[in-house]
């Protein structure tokens, strides 16, 4: 079960960093990666990260702002968010997936990240 935190509401220039935390898998299996979901819009890619954290991918849209990172012994992903802007306002999912492509086949619940103007 995955379970994110740290959304919340931020002024646009600001930083939030939200977490991933995974309870009854190890973390450490699983490629982790992060999606967001506007009003009226479809579910995009934000972020992912290898197994150990060696490689990362990020959608263009967020490159040079956000900064994913995994600690495996807390068995948490996290997502830095700088420099937010308002149309980073959206729900932020947590996923997780075995193998090196396909499908993510672990969600988590979201958690909701608004950004004033």
């Amino acid at each position: 079960q995955l379970v994110e935190s740290g959304g919340g509401l931020v002024q646009a220039g600001g930083s939030l960093r939200l977490s991933c935390t995974a309870s009854g898998d190890t973390l450490s299996d699983y490629i982790m990666g992060w999606f967001r979901q506007a009003p009226g819009k479809q579910r995009e890619f934000v972020a992912l990260v290898s197994w150990r954290g060696s490689q990362t991918h990020y959608a263009d849209s967020v490159k040079g702002r956000f900064t994913i990172s995994r600690d495996n012994a807390e068995n948490t992903v996290y997502l830095q968010m700088n420099s937010l802007k308002p149309e980073d306002t959206a729900v932020y999912y947590c996923a997780a997936r075995v193998s090196a492509t396909g499908d993510f086949e672990s969600w988590g619940q979201g958690t909701q990240v608004t950004v004033s103007s």
